[in-house]
């Protein structure tokens, strides 16, 4: 670390919004200290006696170190290291903090002696100011889908925003104009699961901050807009033994997956609903799970199908994975993951059979009558309800974001009057998300 003169130390919260401090490089190496109140607060600071954020006895510290191996320089400039914290508290994992989940998530994995691997697909819209204080969608009408160069990007950000990413270390697997014009798909190559966590965690936050240098903003927000696409968040994992091999795959079935690749989609489509609402953790989410839509709504399954919940591309030998589509970029990245990891890993622990796969269109004829929630209100009702899956993801965690989630929903309607569910995205969400998300 000797090459820079200050640490950025930077942890996820329970909003998934990157909180921390700047360490001279003198004192880096013992960490910092953080009030644990902070998993109270709502994304306009008001607070609520959430499980674990002590707001009522005393508001105490959780420490935040790292591993000085996992420095990285950081897009701020050429003095400035930047890493991702782990968060404890008397010396143990904090058990509120998410990447203590996804932690869990992989030990869980490795006593079956399995190494999860992750690859992440982010969607995020440009913003430009308005000229009255807000933000509205980057005009780029020339944009086309799998768009590149300078009528997908006519100013540059986006080859700025790359640059940078490789500069720092992020392993930049491809970007490209998506869906709509302004909107962006961009994927990291796959990785180890925690690794890859931080470094989606980490790229997103240098995405925003990039952007604001040059005076446009991203939102990685499910649907900010409801006349356009959607962007999503889809979590791809695998599954390797000690020897490096895929797990997933059996060359000599059928479609070239093992029985243990079936028993994960059993288990994430059994724990779709619970899942949902740690995938889609805003009231802005259900904006854009809606059927009909290429988003995960569905609790289902698919060979190569992008109406399903759960999409096993063609791939086959080491790159056989499954993605799961359900996730938007509000969620906090290493929660998401966590979740998705133990819904699969619950299909092999409890041997679950794997329901036939999707073969319809997937818009007007599917293969089930089991969805996403309606809003995040059900959602929460679906998530407490599925003990097993709290269990595995971390009842500690799961406490703590009920708590959190149940009082913005009552916010939410406090302001609104009440929820019409559907597209229409309301100028609360905006209001209450865009700036964060």
């Amino acid at each position: 670390m000797d090459e820079y003169d200050r640490i950025r130390v930077v942890w996820a919260d329970h909003l998934g919004i990157a909180r921390g401090k700047y360490l001279p490089i003198r004192l880096a190496e013992r960490g910092t200290m953080h009030c644990v109140a902070t998993f109270a607060l709502g994304y306009d600071r008001s607070m609520i006696p959430a499980p674990g954020s002590y707001l009522l006895e005393g508001l105490k510290d959780a420490h935040s170190g790292f591993d000085p191996a996992d420095v990285r320089p950081s897009w701020e400039d050429d003095r400035t290291g930047v890493v991702v914290g782990h968060l404890t508290m008397d010396g143990e994992p904090y058990p509120y903090a998410a990447r203590h989940s996804l932690q869990k998530a992989v030990a869980d994995w490795a006593a079956f002696g399995l190494h999860a691997k992750v690859g992440i697909e982010l969607e995020a819209y440009v913003l430009e100011p308005d000229g009255d204080g807000g933000w509205r969608r980057w005009n780029s009408p020339r944009a086309v889908v799998y768009g590149t160069g300078r009528t997908t990007d006519p100013d540059g950000l986006i080859d700025e925003i790359t640059r940078r990413a490789e500069a720092c270390g992020f392993p930049i697997e491809s970007i490209n104009g998506e869906f709509d014009p302004g909107q962006f798909e961009m994927t990291l190559e796959y990785g180890d699961a925690v690794a890859a966590a931080d470094d989606i965690f980490l790229f997103r936050l240098l995405a925003r901050e990039v952007a604001l240098e040059r005076g446009f903003d991203l939102t990685f927000l499910g649907r900010p807009f409801q006349d356009v696409a959607g962007s999503g968040l889809h979590v791809n994992f695998s599954l390797v033994d000690d020897h490096g091999r895929n797990v997933l795959v059996d060359e000599g079935s059928s479609h070239g997956l093992s029985p243990l690749a079936y028993q994960c989609l059993a288990g994430l489509v059994e724990h779709h609903q619970a899942l949902v609402a740690l995938c889609a953790p805003t009231v802005n989410a259900y904006r854009r799970l809606q059927p009909g839509e290429l988003c995960g709504y569905w609790a289902n399954w698919g060979y190569e199908h992008r109406m399903a919940g759960n999409r096993v591309p063609e791939a086959r030998g080491p790159g056989t994975r499954i993605e799961n589509r359900v996730s938007d970029g509000s969620a906090n990245i290493y929660t998401a993951i966590a979740a998705v990891l133990q819904a699969a890993r619950l299909g092999v622990a409890d041997n679950l059979d794997c329901p036939e796969p999707l073969t319809t269109d997937g818009m007007e004829d599917v293969n089930t009558d089991v969805g996403a929630a309606p809003s995040l209100a059900i959602a929460l009702e679906h998530l407490a309800a599925d003990t097993t899956f709290v269990e595995a993801v971390g009842s500690e965690l799961c406490a703590n974001f009920i708590a959190n989630k149940e009082a913005e929903w009552e916010r939410y309607i406090e302001a609104v009057g009440e929820d019409k569910g559907g597209m229409e995205v309301t100028d609360w969400e905006i209001d209450q998300y865009l700036m964060f998300h």
